[in-house]
Order: structure tokens, then C-alpha cells, then sequence
């Protein structure tokens, strides 16, 4: 059982928490529940768990979206709210993608390693925005343009393989088919992957926050 000074300590963590957080845990809500609905289809094989894994992506977007007006609003963005939302983002955003295409047939051994790769660009991109974030906001409390595409682009990953349910086009019948290279299996779509990770970690690339 917790002592005292623990649950003081409980408590003030949540007291901590503001208001912006809240979106940022539904973002992080979302993500988990897409990867479960992706696994359940490993289970049941019901397309409808994908279509709805793959729909929650955008509404993970709506709460990450949502979490960084609703902290500059009320003047509560923190250290903690970025840390938070790195989190949050990995999940909804690297994670859960990887775990819809994994789900639609990407099982091979180099598309395993492209997933793989995608996930951990995504970690490496959003670690890296932590510790540049004050620089690159350059005193004000908004960066003014992203080093590398922002994570959440692969909402439009997501959307291929949505569409890719949609119409039928998973699991042995994937679009692109499959090629065998030094005895593994890889999925062309794949690719898409490794191409989003590498433009994730990518410094020459600056894109302004709107």
C-alpha cells in the first residue's frame, strides 16, 4: 500500500496535468486502440477492424492537432506537454501504422525490417524535435518550421492501406504483389515506409509550421 508522501506525490501528478493534456491522451487512446483493432483482425480476420484501425488515425490527428491550439490558448505549454506528445505520437503515428500494414500483409523478413526502420526514424525524429525545439523556436513559444517531415504524415500511409482494405487488396492479393530477395519476402508497398522514415529524419528538409 502507497504511504503517504506517495500518494501526495500521486496526486500532485495529476494536478500537474492541464487541459491540453487531455487531447494529447486522446491521441495517445487512439493509437493504442488502432494497433488493437489490428490485432484483433489476426484473430477474426473482420476487414471492418481495419477500416475502423485505419480510421482512427485521423481522429488521433484531430487530438494532436487540438492539444497544441488548447496549450498555446491557455498559455500551459510545457516540457512535460512535449514530452507527452512525443509520446503519444509514436504510438498513433509510428506504431499503429506499422501494425496496420503488418495487419493487411506486409509479413514478409524486408518488410518487417522496412516497418521496423519506420518506427524507429519516428522515435529518432521526434527525440531529435525535443531537443531542438527551444532553438528552433527561437524565443517564442511556437517552432517555426520542422527539420524533416512531422510524423503525423503518415496519416497518409494509413489512408493507402485504408484504401487498400476498401477494395479488397490485402493479404495475398496486395497491391504490388511481392518480390523474393536473398530468400525474404518484401511487398513493394513497403517501401512507402522506408521512403516516409527517411524523409522523417531528414535535416536538409525544412518545412514551415503552419
Amino acid at each position: 500500500m502507497p504511504t503517504r508522501p506517495d500518494l501526495r506525490a500521486h496526486f500532485s501528478m495529476i494536478r500537474g496535468f492541464q487541459l491540453a493534456d487531455a487531447f494529447t491522451l486522446g491521441n495517445a487512446a487512439c493509437g493504442v486502440a488502432a494497433v488493437l483493432m489490428a490485432m484483433r483482425y489476426g484473430i477474426g480476420h473482420d476487414v471492418g477492424d481495419l477500416l475502423v484501425a485505419a480510421a482512427l488515425a485521423p481522429a488521433a490527428l484531430i487530438f494532436d492537432v487540438l492539444d497544441g491550439r488548447v496549450a498555446r490558448w491557455r498559455g500551459t505549454a510545457s516540457a512535460l506537454g512535449r514530452e507527452l506528445d512525443s509520446l503519444a505520437d509514436v504510438i498513433s503515428f509510428g506504431v499503429a501504422p506499422a501494425a496496420l500494414a503488418f495487419a493487411c500483409g506486409l509479413t514478409g523478413l524486408w518488410d518487417a525490417v522496412m516497418l521496423v526502420y519506420f518506427v524507429c526514424c519516428g522515435v529518432s525524429r521526434l527525440a531529435r524535435y525535443n531537443v531542438t525545439a527551444e532553438s528552433l523556436s527561437a524565443g517564442s513559444d511556437k517552432v517555426k518550421y520542422f527539420e524533416g517531415t512531422p510524423i503525423p504524415t503518415s496519416v497518409v500511409l494509413t489512408a493507402v492501406f485504408a484504401w487498400a482494405v476498401w477494395q479488397g487488396r490485402i493479404g495475398t492479393a496486395i497491391y504490388g504483389g511481392s518480390w523474393n530477395i536473398l530468400g525474404g519476402e518484401l511487398h513493394p508497398l513497403a517501401l512507402l515506409f522506408a521512403v516516409s522514415g527517411t524523409l522523417m529524419v531528414s535535416k536538409t528538409l525544412h518545412i514551415p509550421k503552419l
